[in-house]
């Protein structure tokens, strides 16, 4: 079904985040974007790939630590699984082994969850843009680790 002339579409996200007391507002926040639909949260990895097969999705909201099936098995599963499906990582954790394991797994995006709406909604666009966002704090620990190893 096509959109009415002189309106865009909106991105269909999923939010996942094991937490209710994170997932619920966020996903709440996020839905009064105008080109944000939120159209599942999930408290789990499993959940997230139900979500992409009832389909459509555009981007996941991905947390990483969550119980059943983790965000880093979740990612690599949903970009083997639906390669369209772009996922940027919301989470806590900003340790080397955290960053590389998303992004390895095929996260195009990663931001701490001290990241603002609008950074988020940012990244969300972009990741469905096919572009790259990375928090800042994730940047300089790139940067540094590519460095050490030179």
């Amino acid at each position: 079904m096509s959109e009415p002339a002189g309106s865009t579409r909106r991105l269909r996200v999923v939010v996942a985040d094991d937490q209710a007391a994170v997932r619920e507002p966020l996903a709440a926040v996020l839905g009064l974007a105008e080109d944000i639909e939120v159209v599942a949260a999930a408290a789990d990895g499993t959940e997230v790939l139900a979500a992409a097969a009832a389909g459509p999705v555009d981007v996941v909201l991905m947390d990483l630590r969550m119980p059943v099936m983790d965000g880093i098995d979740a990612t690599r599963r949903l970009t083997e699984e639906h390669p369209e499906v772009a996922v940027v990582v919301l989470t806590t954790f900003a340790d080397d082994d955290s960053i590389l394991a998303a992004l390895s797994a095929g996260a195009r995006g990663y931001l701490t969850k001290n990241a603002g709406r609008q950074d988020i909604a940012r990244a969300i666009r972009a990741a469905a843009a096919g572009q790259s966002v990375l928090d800042r704090e994730v940047q300089d620990r790139l940067l540094a680790t590519v460095r050490t190893k030179a």
